[in-house]
């Protein structure tokens, strides 16, 4: 006999399929930023290193957050398959590095605006509630990574040891 509690589920199937595209979003900048660390450690950028390490380690919480959401509410969550990171260990600077988390964070921010504004759209009240975690997230995440760049602007020309030892890792 099926178990009752799986047939009524309170989440928005259309909602869900989006959730589970993001688990693997998530999945894959996670694998993305090991990469980056392996990098940084590589060219003895040891702060930068220990800051990608966290940053994957952050990117996997959030798609376990994610998972057991779609568990939790009756769903079915998938576990993601890890592809194309085949550019994912090279790079010419540590300033190209942290451009490419630019852009792999606002594309993140973009896809979790995207699931909002669906969820908006059909009155999924309950994962819009807790989307708003997410998106204040990447707000944070984003200029974080900003900063960075900003700083690695204003140094210009000074010695990539002397950058690294600025990167937060806190």
């Amino acid at each position: 006999m099926e178990n009752i509690a799986r047939k009524q589920i309170s989440i928005n199937l259309e909602v869900m399929d989006l959730l589970n595209a993001q688990i693997a979003k998530e999945q894959h900048a996670s694998s993305v930023y090991l990469a980056m660390a392996s990098w940084c450690d590589q060219k003895g950028l040891l702060k930068s290193a220990d800051f990608f390490y966290k940053q994957s380690e952050e990117e996997r919480e959030h798609m376990m957050k994610i998972f057991k959401f779609i568990n939790d509410a009756g769903g079915a969550a998938y576990s993601p398959e890890v592809s194309n990171l085949s550019n994912a260990h090279e790079y010419s600077s540590l300033k190209e590095v942290f451009e490419a988390t630019l852009e792999q964070e606002i594309s993140v921010t973009k896809s979790i605006y995207n699931i909002v504004a669906k969820c908006r759209k059909v009155n999924d009240f309950g994962t819009e509630n807790f989307l708003q975690w997410f998106v204040e997230e990447q707000m944070e995440e984003e200029q974080t990574i900003r900063d960075i760049l900003d700083m690695i602007d204003l140094m210009g020309d000074m010695p990539l040891k002397f950058v690294d030892e600025r990167i937060p890792t806190e």
